[in-house]
C-alpha cells in the first residue's frame, strides 16, 4: 500500500535483498507468499531497472520452474500461484520479450499440469499475455505481410479502427498440443474438482484458448456481431468507475495489472483509480 501510494525510484534498492532472504529462507509459507507479492510491487513501482525487473523475474521463473523447490516451498500451490501471478505483473512492463518466452513457456504449459486451479489459471494467463506480447503494430514504413485464410480472423480483431498488428515471433513450438491441453481445460469434469473451480477453469481457459488462437483479441472477447453497429461487441470485461466511467480490459496485460492492484488495494481499488495519479497511470 505505502509503494502503490508514495513511490520512490529507490525504493526496490532498499528492499528487494531482505524480500529475496524472506522468500527463499523464511519457514513461514504466508510470509513468502507475501513477500513475492510484495517484491512484485516494489518492482514495478519502485524504480527498479529494466535488467533489475529481468533479474526479479528470473527468481521468480525458478520459482515456478522447481514447483516451489528453489525458495523450500517444495508443491506449494500458493508460493508457485503468486510467483506466476508477479511474473505476469512485471511482463506487462516490458517492450520485448522474445527472448524470455521459450523457458517461460515451457514452464507455464508444465504448469498446465498442476492439481491446483489457481496455478493453472494463472500459469494460462501468463500463456495467453505471451501471445499478446508477440504482435506490435505495424510501423508506418512497414509493409504489412502476406496472410493466409486462417491468419486473416486474427488481424481484423480487436478495434476496428485500431492500428494493424502484426507476428514478430513464433511463441510455441508444440502449439497444436497447447490448444488441446487448453481445450481440454475449458471442458474439464470430475468429481474432485468443485463446482467454483470447475466455473473458474471453465470461464477463464475459453478466452486463454480464444486468444492462443487469435492473439489480438483480449479477455472476454466476443465475436458476436452487435446488429446495430454491425461490428463485434469485442471484449466485455469491464470495470465501473464511479466518476470516471467505465474502464474496458480488452488487453491481457490491463487484466494483469488490474489483478496485481486489485491484490493490494482489494475494495480500495476504484478509490485509489480516481485519485491515485500512480495508479490511473497504470491502467491508461
Amino acid at each position: 500500500m505505502t509503494i502503490i501510494t508514495d513511490p520512490s525510484d529507490t525504493l526496490y534498492d532498499a528492499v528487494y535483498q531482505p524480500l529475496k532472504r524472506i522468500i527463499s529462507a523464511s519457514e513461514s509459507i504466508p510470509a513468502k507468499t507475501a513477500a513475492i507479492h510484495t517484491l512484485g510491487t516494489a518492482t514495478f513501482f519502485g524504480g527498479a531497472s529494466v535488467e533489475e525487473t529481468q533479474d526479479i523475474m528470473d527468481f521468480f521463473l525458478e520459482i515456478i520452474e522447481s514447483d516451489g523447490h528453489a525458495v523450500e516451498a517444495d508443491d506449494d500451490g500458493d508460493v508457485v500461484t503468486a510467483a506466476l501471478e508477479e511474473w505476469g505483473f512485471l511482463a506487462t512492463q516490458m517492450e520485448d520479450l522474445e527472448d524470455a518466452t521459450e523457458p517461460a513457456m515451457e514452464a507455464f504449459v508444465e504448469q498446465l499440469n498442476s492439481s491446483d486451479p489457481n496455478v493453472q489459471i494463472a500459469a494460462g494467463e501468463n500463456i495467453a499475455l505471451l501471445y499478446e506480447k508477440s504482435y506490435t503494430e505495424l510501423e508506418e514504413d512497414e509493409e504489412a505481410p502476406e496472410s493466409s485464410d486462417e491468419d486473416e480472423d486474427e488481424e481484423d480483431a480487436g478495434p476496428p479502427d485500431g492500428p494493424k498488428m502484426v507476428r514478430r515471433y513464433n511463441v510455441y513450438r508444440r502449439e497444436d498440443q497447447l490448444k488441446h491441453t487448453l481445450a481440454a481445460l475449458a471442458t474439464v469434469s470430475g468429481r474432485s474438482i468443485s463446482k467454483k473451480d470447475r466455473k473458474s477453469l471453465h470461464t477463464n481457459f475459453a478466452d486463454i484458448l480464444h486468444s492462443v488462437e487469435n492473439p489480438t483479441r483480449g479477455p472476454r472477447y466476443s465475436a458476436a456481431v452487435n446488429h446495430e453497429t454491425g461490428k463485434r461487441y469485442g471484449s466485455r470485461l469491464t470495470v465501473r468507475i464511479n466518476r470516471v466511467g467505465e474502464m474496458r480490459i480488452d488487453r491481457w496485460w490491463k487484466l494483469q495489472r488490474l489483478k496485481a492492484l486489485r491484490r493490494v488495494l482489494q475494495g480500495g481499488f476504484v478509490r485509489h483509480y480516481e485519485f491515485n495519479e500512480v495508479v490511473f497511470e497504470s491502467l491508461p
